[in-house]
């Protein structure tokens, strides 16, 4: 949530500053503003709502000869969204000017204290009292004041931070929110994401939690929280700006839907070996190992979450481990029973999620093994875990997640052969069986992906309907839960999923007539109790849409629709499944006019509680 962009160089900063911003809006937000050092004064443009307003202010940053600057996209938290509230703040003095993703949890008793000394706040943000401790740490040495006033902080924070007499430099922080330095030919860069810098480098260096950094336009240091200087590797970008673009789209979840089948690909094919057995990017969990581990948890938050509901039903099926799947931000709190014999398994795209990384750290506090499955490469979770997968989905840029949920989905498929098979619960000729359907998901997601005209046309049958509910049962249900949360975050539509066993234990009193159900019957071995149920809603009024697969006509007399997709093992029917589901959500939020890739009060990466 938020962005941040910073930049000292040899060109003008505020084009750069907003040009970075606006790769970033896709994490959502509702003002922007940046900072500029200009003639030994700092200069501040911001505004309440789309960068645009900003940009349109400022006539794009034309004729502004300021070399250094930092901006922010905000997304409110502490104060409503409005034109004080916006990012940068200022000290005082105006000697300094502060850009902040985060929460500042002790920001009451620190602006309490600030204010007994005199100061006044302009607005309602846990920001301002970043500023107000600089200036009263400030005696002259620019770092140190930084340094000072960042230990009076608890909470989660990366800052930008410009000193109006020092020109030539400014400064940047990082503890528990993402920001990354870019090394280019013009310049120095910070930002919260990749795509920001990607324009003018390929060349990062991700920092970890405490780490400071000074950046001049020629060099750029970086110190631990003692003040150390600390030797950095910088890292190439291997994803070109084209892939965070929309390439001829009209929105990000679009392009990123379609390009499942290759997200697929990048994920499947280097864990595939010559002789067709796994290879877990150097993970050697050991038959011996994997006997002491006497319960599996699977940790994420929203959509992560969703494929980990998946991961349980697959890897209790075919390893017989006990796996609980928990919410992230539930599991840090409930005291879990977890031991050197659990082995936890962290799933999160981005890397950063606040929730999720506090998870990892309680697992490994109490002797856990932690292995992650993340989408980017150096992200604060893949750095703190004992083992990584990365999806390999490249970048993923939409609120919406539909390309970094399949190749989790993915990962958790591999992991469940690759126990199952080291415990002896598979042998050759079944792991054999697996990975070959598994490989042959990409081309029948393209398949499905072919019959996204019905779709679109079937979304205008249900655009404008309040309410909607999914149901299924087993990993139908699990699918279910994803579907109903990708129509809900994207198009406003109230939605629900619930397994459809439960619809008699209350829920049925929510269908009457004109009720939108949308059935997922995929699952061989439980059709015939689903269709009892889709029978039970049809009844009371339902309009009805039924997902199944093309072996299955049995259904059509009893739905209003039928979506009907190829068969392959029913372990792996959910990544078909959720296909056409993201099409529908995405099809009636567009018939909707929503704005589809920045959806309302939401962002891409949750780096807050």
């Amino acid at each position: 949530m938020c962005g941040i962009v910073g930049f000292i160089g040899c060109k003008p900063a505020a084009p750069l500053l907003l040009e970075g911003l606006a790769k970033l809006e896709y994490r959502g937000y509702d003002s922007a503003g940046i900072a500029l050092v200009e003639n030994g004064q700092i200069t501040i443009h911001k505004a309440k709502g789309r960068l645009s307003v900003l940009s349109d202010r400022i006539r794009g940053g034309d004729g502004i000869e300021a070399t250094v600057g930092i901006g922010h996209t905000r997304w409110a938290t502490h104060g409503k969204p409005s034109d004080e509230n916006s990012h940068p703040h200022k000290s005082a003095s105006g000697r300094f000017a502060v850009v902040h993703n985060g929460i500042i949890e002790n920001y009451a008793a620190l602006k309490k204290e600030l204010q007994s000394d005199g100061v006044e706040f302009l607005s309602e943000t846990d920001t301002e009292v970043i500023a107000h401790l600089i200036e009263r740490s400030y005696t002259g040495d620019f770092l140190a004041a930084v340094r000072a006033a960042i230990q009076r902080l608890e909470g989660s924070y990366a800052l930008g931070v410009l000193c109006a007499e020092h020109p030539d430099e400014f400064i940047a922080v990082r503890n528990a929110s993402p920001l990354i330095v870019g090394l280019s030919e013009i310049g120095n860069f910070i930002a919260s994401d990749i795509p920001a810098v990607l324009a003018h480098t390929r060349r990062v260096i991700p920092l970890a939690d405490h780490e400071i950094v000074r950046l001049t336009r020629d060099a750029v240091t970086v110190f631990d929280q003692a003040g150390h200087p600390v030797e950095k590797k910088e890292m190439t970008v291997d994803w070109d700006v084209t892939s965070a673009e929309k390439g001829g789209y009209d929105h990000f979840m679009i392009k990123e839907i379609m390009e499942q089948p290759q997200a697929l690909s990048a994920t499947i094919s280097p864990r595939i070996d010559a002789d067709g057995g796994i290879v877990l990017d150097g993970i050697h969990l050991t038959a011996s190992q994997l006997r002491k581990v006497n319960r599996l948890f699977i940790v994420a938050c929203g959509s992560a979450y969703h494929a980990g509901v998946v991961g349980k039903y697959v890897i209790e099926k075919l390893a017989r481990i006990p796996v609980e799947v928990d919410l992230a931000s539930e599991f840090r709190y409930r005291d879990p029973i977890v031991d050197e014999k659990s082995l936890v398994i962290i799933v999160s795209q981005s890397g950063e999620t606040a929730d999720t990384l506090a998870a990892l750290r309680e697992a490994k506090r109490r002797g856990a093994r932690v292995l992650s499955i993340v989408n980017v490469v150096g992200s604060t979770i893949a750095s703190e875990s004992d083992d990584v997968l990365y999806t390999w989905a490249g970048p993923e840029i939409s609120v919406a997640t539909t390309k970094a949920y399949s190749t989790q989905l993915t990962m958790l498929y591999l992991i469940a052969f690759y126990i199952a098979h080291k415990l002896g619960r598979i042998d050759d000729r079944d792991q054999r069986r697996l990975l070959s359907a598994l490989i042959r998901l990409p081309d029948m997601v393209s398949g499905i992906l072919r019959q996204a005209g019905e779709l679109k046309q079937l979304a205008q049958r249900y655009a404008y309907l309040e309410h909607a509910y999914f149901i299924g049962r087993n990993l139908d249900y699990a699918v279910a839960l994803e579907a109903s949360l990708k129509l809900k975050e994207i198009s406003y539509i109230h939605s629900e999923a619930y397994a459809a066993g439960e619809l008699k234990h209350g829920t049925i009193s929510l269908i009457e007539e004109g009720t939108f159900v949308v059935a997922l019957a995929c699952c061989e071995k439980l059709i015939e109790k689903t269709m009892s149920n889709i029978k039970e809603v049809k009844a009371r009024g339902a309009e009805v849409l039924v997902l199944t697969t093309d072996d299955n006509r049995d259904v059509l007399p009893e739905a209003d629709h039928v979506l009907y997709i190829p068969k392959t093992n029913d372990l792996l029917m959910p990544s078909l499944e959720v296909v056409p589901m993201q099409l529908l959500g995405y099809y009636i939020a567009l018939a909707r006019k929503c704005d589809i890739d920045k959806p309302r009060n939401l962002a891409k990466s949750v780096t807050v509680e």
